[in-house]
């Protein structure tokens, strides 16, 4: 016969690995640390065979345990939205986004209004990341809808929202441009924007030197504004004190960066509602003023 795992073990592996710690995981679920190791215990015996080996002072989980993980995810999003479908509000569905900072002033709050108003009692769980994680994340499950950039024409990954021009960008009366070089500010490595500056830059063969970096938008917009030095991103949301500065000081042209749309394989309904609200929130934010401007 086939396994039939527990439930409350389930979650607590799932918010053990989330957390990376069973202890707290046993804090946040309101046991003891010894009813959580029995709990993954009996999960393994369930399995029939290891879900987690020891990494230093914690656990991790095995193969077998990553491909229990994604399942344990989907079930108890499934379980949970069933109970909150029969009336129990402790039991809301939680589903999860993840998108770049750019988005976080427009895309983020129109998706969250439509969500909420689709589903009420539903859980948003939302994250900013780089490209390469939020794609990561919806691969491996930990994520149901995100929004990425990508280079242009190299992935087929996901959905294509749109394809943006990137410009250097600066404030127009503060650039302190030295004359052997130019001082940038970008994110922390690794960011695409970053990579696709550096490139274009040494390709061109001219000189640069790291201003700041930092891994936070406002952060960059705050040091580019206050005329530290030159970015590299898209002209979405700009802030009304930073503009395009290439044709001023002779910088060369920038490829154009692509916006996609990711989505979970394996997706509850309320994943579903997440994902048609988002595609539609992208089309009218993102996509159509890209076109109206290119």
């Amino acid at each position: 016969m086939a396994a039939s795992f527990d439930m409350d073990a389930l979650r607590a592996m799932v918010v053990g690995v989330e957390l990376g710690s069973f202890a707290r995981a046993a804090v946040q679920l309101g046991r003891s640390q010894s009813a959580i190791s029995m709990q993954l215990k009996k999960l393994e015996e369930q399995a029939r065979r290891p879900l987690f080996r020891r990494d230093g002072r914690g656990l991790v989980p095995t193969e077998a345990g990553e491909a229990l993980l994604r399942y344990a995810r989907q079930i108890i999003a499934l379980n949970d939205e069933a109970a909150a479908a029969v009336g129990n509000s402790a039991g809301a569905a939680t589903v999860r986004l993840g998108l770049p900072q750019d988005f976080f002033e427009d895309v983020m709050p129109e998706v969250l209004r439509l969500f909420s108003q689709r589903r009420p009692n539903s859980h948003i769980e939302v994250r900013a990341g780089r490209n390469y994680a939020l794609e990561d994340e919806v691969q491996a499950g930990r994520l149901d809808v995100a929004l990425a950039f990508f280079k242009a024409g190299a992935s087929t990954v996901g959905a294509h929202v749109a394809t943006l021009p990137l410009v250097w960008l600066a404030a127009p009366d503060a650039v302190p441009l030295a004359p052997a070089e130019l001082p940038l500010v970008l994110f922390d490595h690794p960011c695409l924007f970053r990579q696709t500056a550096l490139q274009t830059l040494d390709r061109q063969r001219l000189r640069w030197r790291m201003a700041l970096t930092t891994p936070s938008l406002p952060g960059l917009w705050a040091a580019v504004g206050a005329g530290h030095g030159v970015s590299v991103r898209t002209r979405h949301r700009l802030p009304g004190n930073v503009g395009d500065v290439a044709a001023a000081h002779g910088l060369p042209e920038l490829p154009p960066i692509e916006v996609r749309l990711l989505a979970a394989e394996a997706r509850t309904p309320a994943a579903e509602d997440l994902l048609d609200i988002a595609a539609d929130a992208v089309r009218r934010l993102i996509a159509e003023p890209a076109a109206a401007t290119g």
